[in-house]
């Protein structure tokens, strides 16, 4: 396992307990690089939405437990946040829930002349995922696909 995702998992292992206790859902957690800056990012939902207290009684708790565990060499900045209104779909209990939902598409390279599409989430199996556009329902082979995430104005 590369080790962003040790990272990742190791930091959703230690969320669960936090997130639980706060009444809230694990939506992802990240450990990337940008701007030669490392972030740690954590994503928490619950039914409703979260709100800045949430994330602020999360992230100080959770800011504790990884000095206490302190298993990450590189100096990071930690953020805990809502995954947003155009949230991306990463995960099976991502498409899951969002079923039925208008999603955005976006693939590494052009099909039919394009590489974005929007639709109705319809189906998705470990291999394909499968939307209704305004036309017809289009079948996607998942190693194709760069993004999926909850479209915003569709």
């Amino acid at each position: 396992m590369p080790k962003g995702k040790e990272i990742e998992a190791r930091t959703e292992e230690i969320l669960l307990p936090i997130a639980q206790e706060n009444g809230v859902e694990i939506y992802d957690v990240e450990y990337v690089k940008e701007g030669g800056e490392w972030y740690l990012r954590a994503y928490i939902d619950k039914e409703g939405g979260v709100n800045i207290q949430d994330c602020e009684n999360v992230s100080r708790k959770l800011s504790d437990r990884l000095d206490e565990e302190d298993f990450i060499e590189e100096a990071y900045t930690l953020e805990v946040s809502s995954p947003g209104l155009g949230r991306t779909l990463k995960k099976d209990r991502h498409l899951e829930k969002s079923l039925g939902e208008a999603v955005q598409l976006r693939l590494y390279r052009p099909q039919e002349k394009q590489k974005e599409f929007e639709g109705i989430l319809k189906a998705y199996d470990k291999d394909s995922v499968t939307i209704e556009t305004q036309d017809e329902e289009k079948k996607f082979a998942r190693q194709d696909i760069a993004l999926i995430r909850l479209a915003l104005d569709f």
